[in-house]
């Protein structure tokens, strides 16, 4: 039995059209309408039939829903919220995907008093964006972390679980600040760092532009991926989980004094060791499953 019959889905982006892709093919029975505050997004939505119904307003897509999940940028989850408050059903259940969470689930419960909210957040993407980017297998084996309070109705946390499980997602349950904290150090961080090498190497006057873009080796080269990110999206989330990552970014700042240190020294041993710390890192996340253990990421050439 699937968890919900009728879902809205609010911004069509890469995450959006994601989840209408994937409750059509994993959940075929259940009716979905997409709505997007663009035009042609909406168009583009119609065009490629990406679901039941496309709306031109927030209000109209959430008349008859039972679950609607905002998919648009951290900084902008009130507006849509309050977009759809006068006509959201009294029994629906409202969700999200955004990458924070405690600034978000305090935004939704100001926009939306009385209303049942689970945020969550599926830790899943890729650098593109747009309807067309999207696709139904994007969640399978990917971790969604929901985030609901001790006032969350238990049963609603447990159909949500249930429909993010229904993608083939494995889904874990953490309160909002945990979860900001976790996801600033293996996300928010790195994607810090990626933004800011690939600028650094941009502005370098001592190599050219074509240079970095003909000798980029693997390292260099997954950094521009990882930067190639929705910038809006990235912009709101470093805005809206600041503390957390703050909190890393000096941590990170006092490690990469060591490692300076080390250099500087000398001190091989130092280096050796962080190094093997970190090889067991990866091999960690390979054996849970979370990337390819093939050379090169299973990259063809």
């Amino acid at each position: 039995m699937q968890p919900f019959s009728r879902v809205t889905v609010i911004g069509l982006g890469l995450i959006g059209s994601s989840i209408c892709r994937a409750v059509r093919a994993y959940m075929p029975t259940a009716r979905v309408t997409g709505h997007d505050a663009d035009a042609e997004v909406r168009a583009i939505a119609r065009r490629i039939d990406l679901c039941d119904d496309v709306t031109d307003t927030a209000g109209a897509s959430v008349i008859d829903a039972d679950l609607v999940i905002l998919c648009v940028p951290v900084g902008a989850m009130g507006k849509a919220a309050a977009a759809i408050a006068a006509d959201l059903p009294a029994d629906a259940i409202v969700s999200d995907v955004g990458g924070a969470k405690a600034s978000v689930f305090a935004a939704l419960r100001d926009a939306l008093p009385g209303v049942t909210i689970v945020p969550g957040h599926p830790v899943a993407g890729t650098e593109f964006c747009g309807p067309e980017s999207g696709f139904a297998s994007l969640f399978k084996g990917r971790w969604c972390i929901l985030t609901p309070d001790e006032a969350t109705p238990p049963l609603a946390t447990l159909r949500l679980r249930a429909f993010w499980e229904g993608f083939g997602a494995n889904v874990e349950e953490m309160t909002p600040e945990h979860h900001d904290l976790v996801l600033a150090v293996t996300s928010h961080v790195p994607h810090l760092i990626a933004y800011t090498i690939v600028g650094t190497a941009s502005d370098l006057e001592a190599v050219t532009r074509s240079e970095v873009i003909k000798y980029s080796a693997g390292g260099f080269r997954d950094f521009t991926r990882i930067a190639a990110s929705d910038p809006t999206m990235w912009r709101d989330v470093f805005l809206n989980n600041r503390e957390a990552v703050l909190e890393v970014m000096q941590r990170l700042t006092e490690d990469l004094g060591a490692m300076q240190k080390a250099i500087r020294n000398g001190d091989g041993d130092v280096l050796f060791d962080a190094f093997s710390r970190t090889r067991a890192i990866r091999r960690s996340i390979i054996e849970q499953g979370q990337d390819d253990a093939k050379p090169d990421f299973g990259r063809s050439h």
